[in-house]
């Protein structure tokens, strides 16, 4: 079987890596019936090549507008954000992005393989290749034997696995993800995460993950960017030093995940009360929270 975005990721733990998407001084202001909205201020952050990054902060932080900007689905209202060299100023084709609301972006009247494919049609490339990339995502996110199905005939969790499958076929540099699994049940969440970091291991692409879960982002990512209340400025940048190789039972009840996901919690407890304050910087904890 060839592999639907690139060959296994070669990458080491804590290695360095090259900055492929940088936001630069972004803010994001809504203007209308005589009122101004800073919704995100001043946000500077980088995401390594073949990084995964987890967002969290307050609700209404303005973690979707934000995603909304990297995606080129918003203009910034000043700062800049560069994918791979090359300013942001739309959708980029080397980005894909999944949304929570999965069951308003698979069209009911499309089979499953023709909602993965549907995104395919864009590029140049034959009928044949488009299946084959189609046919590879569905069986990388185990939905081999769906293909014909509709997505009114699966469980929410298969429906997100379906919008998974299509941005993995589209062959992403950098795939989005805003809040994805938030509608699903906690045991369907479960196995989508670890779908998630098997997928990051072998595609080896970069992924910017956008949670409201606080034990989800400690699970995900190698490091957590902590968002203050709207107007949004990053109060933490913190690196997870779990080890690469997680499972939800082991990891969730080992002490340094604990300790991580407690640190977090009590920078979203302090965020509620930041707004638009400045960030808070420094190290991530080596023992107890601070």
């Amino acid at each position: 079987m060839s592999d639907p975005v690139a060959a296994p990721s070669t990458r080491q733990p804590g290695q360095p890596r090259t900055a492929l998407l940088d936001v630069d001084r972004v803010q994001k202001t809504y203007t209308g019936q005589g009122r101004t909205v800073e919704a995100v201020r001043n946000l500077t952050f980088s995401v390594g090549d073949g990084e995964l990054v987890c967002i969290v902060g307050p609700s209404g932080a303005g973690k979707t507008t934000l995603l909304k900007v990297i995606a080129g689905l918003l203009e910034p209202t000043s700062g800049t954000v560069t994918l791979d060299g090359t300013a942001v100023t739309g959708p980029p084709p080397s980005m894909a992005v999944v949304f929570q609301e999965y069951g308003r972006s698979l069209f009911p009247w499309m089979t499953v393989e023709g909602n993965v494919e549907l995104p395919l049609k864009q590029k140049k490339m034959g009928k044949e290749r488009r299946a084959e990339l189609v046919r590879d995502a569905l069986e990388a996110v185990g939905l081999a034997d769906a293909h014909s199905a509709y997505p009114w005939q699966l469980s929410g969790g298969m429906q997100q696995r379906v919008a998974i499958a299509r941005a993995v076929a589209y062959q992403p540099k950098v795939l989005l993800m805003d809040e994805p699994f938030a509608a699903v049940d906690a045991q369907t969440r479960a196995d989508l995460e670890d779908l998630i970091r098997s997928l990051w291991h072998r595609l080896g692409v970069t992924i910017l993950f956008v949670t409201h879960d606080i034990d989800e982002s400690v699970y995900l990512g190698e490091r957590v960017l902590v968002l203050s209340s709207s107007p949004t400025v990053i109060m933490e940048d913190l690196a997870i030093d779990l080890p690469d190789e997680r499972n939800q039972l082991d990891t969730r009840s080992s002490p340094r995940f604990a300790e991580l996901r407690h640190h977090v919690y009590e920078q979203i407890q302090l965020a509620k009360h930041r707004r638009g304050g400045e960030p808070v910087t420094g190290p991530a904890p080596a023992g107890s929270p601070t």
